[in-house]
């Protein structure tokens, strides 16, 4: 997973000097696999995410579809769980001066366990169950809401929250799923 996301950034980062394609560069940390709703398989993993993401112009073949912005993320887990990286479209609709709300979604790779590696029965796979989430496919959606408050022409802050999922769409079985929280900085290119 390091290795792909080394090959993700090398790839995107040359491209930071078109400030015409790229908007945004957002980092930041989050709580890795929080209690939201279902909290059966939170807290499993620890550690915290470090996430970076790069968000692209909206190209205007989405002004059908309210204009999405394209986007790259980057979450690496810094005690060695799941990490993971990929891109989805996120919408941005201001409601008051300098502060916008943020729905997202996309696609991205994972590192986690998938299952346990002990069969049914064994005294392992309990003991491994209760240490890892099972996310049930190598890919999942991941969908996002965040809060953005500008700072200034370039800068921002925000607050994030991310899941994690096959949604049985992607996958079949276990779909544990992950939520995380966070905050996040942003710099605007272009002001």
């Amino acid at each position: 997973m390091r290795a792909l996301s080394l090959a993700l950034a090398a790839t995107i980062i040359p491209g930071v000097a078109h400030a015409d394609l790229i908007e945004e560069a957002r980092a930041g940390v989050l709580a890795h696999n929080i209690c939201v709703t279902d909290c059966k398989n939170a807290d499993k993993e620890d550690g915290v995410n470090v996430e970076g993401e790069l968000v692209f112009a909206s190209p205007g073949i989405f002004d059908i579809i309210l204009s999405p912005r394209p986007y790259v993320v980057g979450s690496v887990n810094t005690a060695g769980n799941t990490s993971f990286a990929g891109g989805g479209l996120m919408w941005t609709f201001e409601f008051a001066d300098g502060w916008a709300i943020e729905p997202s979604l996309g696609y991205v790779i994972h590192d986690g366990e998938l299952e346990s590696p002990y069969p049914q029965g064994d005294p392992r796979s309990e003991a491994f169950a209760e240490d890892h989430v099972f996310l049930g496919s190598r890919d999942l959606f991941r969908t996002g809401l965040a809060l953005n408050k500008d700072f200034g022409e370039n800068w921002g802050g925000q607050l994030l929250f991310e899941h994690l999922s096959h949604g049985q769409i992607l996958g079949e079985g276990r779909n544990q799923g992950m939520d995380s929280a966070g905050v996040r900085i942003y710099y605007r290119f272009g002001g």
